[in-house]
């Protein structure tokens, strides 16, 4: 078994292909570069990087690569400077582009993808009542415990060649357009004149832009057209979304083995599992970390993964208090470590290390394995933190990020279910160079392997103009910036800029630090913080005041001859 210790806890980039200049050919030029050679031992590029339409990146048409942002050379050139990948694989769901769905849509109960994805039907037969819209509305008993990532059922109609709806699984996002009708198109299907399909087009036509649904519009005086015209537009229905796969099905198994394989073929040696919990799926479950469904997957798919050498890192939010962290890595995963954002700010709007500490101890107490992070693709989560930290000092950080800029996501109105605070993080902190940079200092001295998000390294603000572009549901882009060169320049004159990667690049090289290296972690004082690293000989300390946001790094080597300082 491919045990997370074979895994370097050096510190990992974390970007979109075309984050970093415009394209993955940008970035492995940047990383070449001086300024930055050395600072990065890993690359979790994001799934933009491969074939995908929507959710920037996280909609997988196929794993082959997006020819606009990536080229086999770039990953190729990424080897050569020995940087290892982390590349996504998302379990639960593929985009309604897919090749299988599509084959689906085109050929019906005769296509080989029909059990591919999960049939609603199918799955809810004998557990609930056939509604005259046609699928089944499952019994109260069987749905009350399930979770739901959006309201109402989790259903997409289907318009089979037959002229079927048949009701899919569809957990996540989705879209039904009906592409504008053209009175040539009218005249050469029904074998009408022009003016009358002209005038069907003139009304459709708005009512199409405006929402409706074909059987939804009134056509008044030509209603006899109204069958055959709903008919065609049914035909020619066109689909968005990301559509369940159902994991009992050997196709969808065969998929996941030829996709780990090219995960592995790219250069990836972590694998992160987005989206795994939704996968198992059973009448009655909760539909989301089913037992023992989710642990039966997750071993199957990590059988799969020793073959090429991958380790897992199974992606889920959840609080403290439910101890799921605890459970996959108990199961011997890695994890990500979604309390140290939240901790961090905490610690230092609150100049309390006393939660930090708390963390950190149990961690290495219980042999607990992290990916780390300050700021990721998606918001802060510090709802996180309920079980850790009180309720009322959580609600106190949410109302400060979101004084500074930040924006509230929460899960269709229930904020007591889940919610991310959308911000950079150096916007979080106020835009303090000393906070950030003390905050990149105790993020460099939790354990675990550092992941750094891309415009936290630049000390990227928050983007309220890329919010407004992105309309209805833009608020994770105030954190998705895309820098050009001339901007990455600029920003690598800036001091708490050249301070992260000085800290990154000696972090990446020296003894002290491991998933096995011995930590302690002392707060003599509330808002005074220590915190030692030995390994091989080699001893690296970090000395914080919370309060004013100084410290200073000091490192001895194997002979105790002290080798590298820091201090602000």
């Amino acid at each position: 078994m491919n045990q997370p210790n074979s895994i370097e806890c050096g510190a990992m980039l974390n970007a979109y292909p075309d984050s970093l200049g415009g394209t993955l050919g940008d970035i492995v030029a940047l990383l070449a570069r001086p300024e930055l050679k050395g600072a990065f031992t890993s690359f979790y590029i994001l799934p933009s990087l491969f074939n995908t339409d929507l959710d920037r990146g996280f909609s997988v048409i196929d794993y082959s690569l997006n020819k606009l942002l990536a080229a086999p050379e770039d990953l190729e050139e990424l080897q050569r400077q020995g940087i290892r990948l982390k590349l996504d694989f998302i379990l639960n769901h593929a985009s309604v582009l897919s090749p299988q769905f599509q084959d689906l849509i085109r050929r019906g109960e005769e296509s080989l993808y029909k059990d591919f994805f999960i049939n609603w039907n199918k799955f809810w037969e004998g557990h609930g009542t056939m509604t005259p819209e046609g699928y089944i509305q499952p019994d109260p008993e069987e749905i009350k415990k399930m979770f739901f990532r959006k309201p109402g059922l989790p259903i997409l109609m289907v318009r089979f060649p037959d002229g079927r709806d048949v009701p899919y699984w569809n957990t996540f996002y989705q879209e039904v357009r009906y592409p504008a009708l053209d009175p040539q198109d009218l005249m050469q299907a029904l074998d009408i004149q022009y003016a009358t399909a002209d005038r069907i087009c003139g009304f459709v036509n708005p009512a199409l832009a405006g929402g409706a649904r074909p059987g939804e519009i009134d056509f008044g005086a030509l209603e006899a057209f109204k069958a055959p015209v709903v008919a065609l537009l049914e035909s020619r229905r066109r689909y968005l979304g990301q559509m369940d796969l159902n994991i009992k099905s050997p196709l969808v198994w065969e998929f996941y083995e030829d996709t780990l394989r090219r995960l592995h073929d790219y250069g990836a040696r972590i694998v992160r599992l987005d989206a795994f919990a939704y996968a198992p799926k059973e009448p009655g479950a909760h539909n989301f970390m089913n037992v023992p469904g989710t642990w039966d997957l997750l071993d199957k798919v990590r059988a799969l993964a020793d073959k090429y050498e991958l380790t897992l890192l199974p992606e889920i939010h959840a609080s403290y208090g439910e101890k799921v962290y605890a459970q996959v890595a108990g199961k011997g995963y890695m994890t990500y470590d979604f309390f140290l954002p939240g901790l961090i700010i905490d610690a230092l709007e609150n100049a309390d290390g006393g939660y930090l500490r708390r963390w950190a101890q149990e961690q290495k107490q219980e042999g607990i394995r992290t990916v780390t992070m300050l700021g990721c693709h998606d918001g802060i989560p510090l709802l996180d933190l309920k079980g850790l930290v009180p309720d009322d000092r959580i609600q106190a950080l949410i109302d400060t990020v979101v004084a500074r800029g930040g924006f509230v996501k929460d899960l269709h109105g229930a904020k007591n279910i889940y919610y991310q605070v959308n911000a950079t993080y150096y916007s979080a902190l106020g835009e303090d160079d000393r906070k950030f940079l003390l905050a990149r200092a105790l993020h460099l001295f939790m354990p675990g392997k550092p992941q750094v998000w891309y415009l936290d390294l630049f000390a990227g603000k928050n983007d309220h103009e890329a919010v407004a572009r992105a309309g209805a549901g833009g608020h994770k882009e105030i954190n998705r910036t895309n820098l050009t060169k001339e901007q990455i320049q600029q920003a690598l004159g800036k001091p708490v800029v050249q301070k992260q990667l000085e800290l990154l690049k000696w972090r990446n090289q020296f003894g002290a630090f491991g998933f096995d290296a011995q930590m302690e972690f002392g707060c003599p004082e509330p808002h005074r913080v220590q915190i030692t690293w030995r390994n091989r000989g080699c001893t690296a300390t970090l000395e914080a005041d919370l309060k004013t946001a100084g410290f200073r790094i000091t490192a001895q080597d194997e002979t105790g001859n002290s080798c590298f300082t820091m201090e602000q």
